[in-house]
Parts: C-alpha cells; structure tokens; sequence
C-alpha cells in the first residue's frame, strides 16, 4: 500500500512539472489574441483524469494554478486561471464519467469551458456584460485548441507504457 502511494504521489508530481512547463513554453508563444493560449497543459490533464482519476486530476489542476500564479502570472491571473480551471475540469470529468465521449470531444469542451469561466469571472469583477461578445471569438479558438490537446491526450493514453501508472493494491 506504501509503495501505491509513493508511486502516485511521484506520477503526480511528474504529471504537475510537465503541466507547469508546458503553461511556461505557451506562454511565450504568440497567438495574435489577447487571453487566447494553446492549452498543452490540458492534454496533461486528460491524461491525469485518464490515470489517476476525476479527484486526482482536480488536485493536479489546483496545484498548476497555484503554482504557474506564483512562479509566472501573480494573484490575479490566478483567479482567472481557477475559475476557467474549476468548469473545465467539471465539465470534462461529467464528460468522462458518462463513457459517451472519446477524449478529444471531452478535450474541447474543457477548452470551451476554461474560457466561459475565465470570461464569466471578468464580467463580475469588471462589472460589464460587454465581454460575452469577446466569448464569440474564444469558443473557436477553445474548439480548435480542444481539439489538438484532446488528440495528444488520445495519443498520449494509447501510447505511453501502463507500467508508468500506480498499481493500486487493493484491485489485485
């Protein structure tokens, strides 16, 4: 039982440092458009709800916030990057749990969602509904974003060696 969660423990670390690397190398990528990233990090994230589990995977998130806040961005885009943070990973684990959904789909909602709850925050704090109309432009930049870290993430679970994963004792 040590050893299950010593090896989780060391496979969630791994998957945070990776996220964390990914959100710094996208983050000196140029989009052309204000608040619009690539999402790397995201495909991670799949991975770890894929792996680890739904419970796991919001750990993980909560961790990359606070941590990508504090080492690049600051206290305010943490905020933001919770909030679209917290309904992606809502959305893709109610996704994922149904069994439906392939992960790209899933993938691209989360996108979608990441950006609803970044921008649904904006407008409370700015205290203006004008930002809805910016929501046209970040849906389609989610969906193709979604779409690419949805398909790494299927890559990634077909590809990387199960003997990565924690073997949790009491399935055997």
């Amino acid at each position: 039982m040590m050893r299950f969660r010593t090896r989780r423990l060391a496979v969630s670390a791994l998957l945070v440092t990776v996220m964390l690397m990914l959100g710094y190398v996208e983050s000196l990528v140029p989009t052309g458009i204000p608040g619009v990233k690539l999402g790397l990090s995201n495909s991670v994230l799949i991975l770890a709800i894929v792996w680890l589990g739904i419970p796991t995977a919001f750990a993980l998130m909560a961790a990359k916030v606070l941590l990508s806040g504090f080492l690049f961005a600051g206290v305010n885009a943490m905020m933001y990057a919770f909030a679209g943070g917290l309904l992606s990973m809502v959305v893709m684990a109610a996704l994922y749990k149904t069994r439906a959904f392939s992960l790209t789909p899933i993938a691209m909602a989360g996108a979608v969602s990441h950006n609803m709850g970044q921008v649904g925050l904006a407008m409370l704090i700015l205290q203006t509904e004008k930002l809805v109309y910016y929501m046209a432009i970040l849906m389609l930049a989610g969906l193709v974003t979604g779409f690419v870290t949805g398909t790494v993430a299927a890559i990634l679970v077909k590809r990387l060696p199960r003997s990565l994963l924690p073997e949790d004792p009491r399935k055997k």
